[in-house]
């Protein structure tokens, strides 16, 4: 299995990250593709990716709740990495108006020119959307040139939402939230077909059920696919095959 979205290198981890990924690699997940959040974190994800560089993936970008005054300076950084060595994707990036929304046009114009640079340099995006949707849509509808490839990381919205995402060339990222008793997105998610979804945690966060609330982990990707092959009603190594395939089409080709 591959964990297309995990912060294995935060601070959350610093202690017993060989024993993370050992207990990952234990359940199957031997592909761990990490986010980037802003150049504060740039360094201990390049660290983790040279400690364990045959299972590690990076992204480069600027997560949305990072876009500040500063966020200027925040994109030169951005551009310069991407210039000087090879990622799988562009990401994470996108709109987040949970935490701050006075920041929205800075949000809008990180994310379009992002846009831009995955386009110019011929990468994935993997988008963060929280309380966005319209926002982050009136984005991507306006993208001129093709569509790069992508994800939807953490999708928590409704079918109308997942068939314009779907649309769009991109694919649901389906983390701990489709095990939620209140996640919703379990009512509808067997309606769309498997060849659209990519398995993710966001570790340390949204820890699936049995251990939500509590640090989340690259290991319990295995329970979300679990809840996966409940909903499609069809075997766990299905899920396992069919999202791995999907996560290598979009990230290798």
């Amino acid at each position: 299995m591959i964990d297309t979205h995990t912060h294995l290198y935060l601070p959350e981890f610093a202690q017993d990250i060989d024993a993370v990924i050992e207990r990952a690699q234990a359940v199957g997940v031997h592909e761990f593709y990490l986010p980037a959040i802003d150049s504060t974190t740039t360094k201990a994800m390049y660290a983790l990716a040279e400690r364990f560089p045959k299972h590690m993936r990076l992204m480069m970008g600027l997560h949305p709740t990072s876009v500040q005054e500063n966020f200027q300076a925040e994109l030169d950084h951005v551009y310069k990495e991407l210039s000087r060595r090879s990622f799988c994707a562009v990401g994470e990036i996108g709109i987040d108006l949970y935490w701050q929304r006075d920041t929205l046009a800075w949000q809008q114009e990180a994310f379009a020119q992002q846009i831009k640079w995955a386009q110019e340099f011929n990468l994935p995006i993997v988008i963060h959307c929280r309380e966005s949707f319209d926002e982050i849509f009136d984005v991507l509808d306006a993208v001129k040139g093709p569509m790069p490839k992508g994800i939807f990381h953490c999708f928590t919205g409704t079918l109308e939402q997942a068939n314009h995402i779907i649309g769009l060339g991109l694919s649901l990222g389906i983390g701990g939230v489709a095990t939620f008793k209140n996640g919703k997105i379990d009512q509808f998610l067997a309606q769309i077909p498997m060849k659209h979804i990519v398995l993710e945690t966001d570790s340390p966060y949204l820890a699936p059920v049995p251990f939500r609330g509590k640090r989340n982990e690259s290991s319990y990707l295995y329970h979300i696919a679990q809840r996966v092959a409940g909903i499609y009603d069809c075997p766990l190594t299905e899920v396992d095959q069919v999202t791995t395939a999907n996560a290598h089409a979009l990230f290798t080709s």
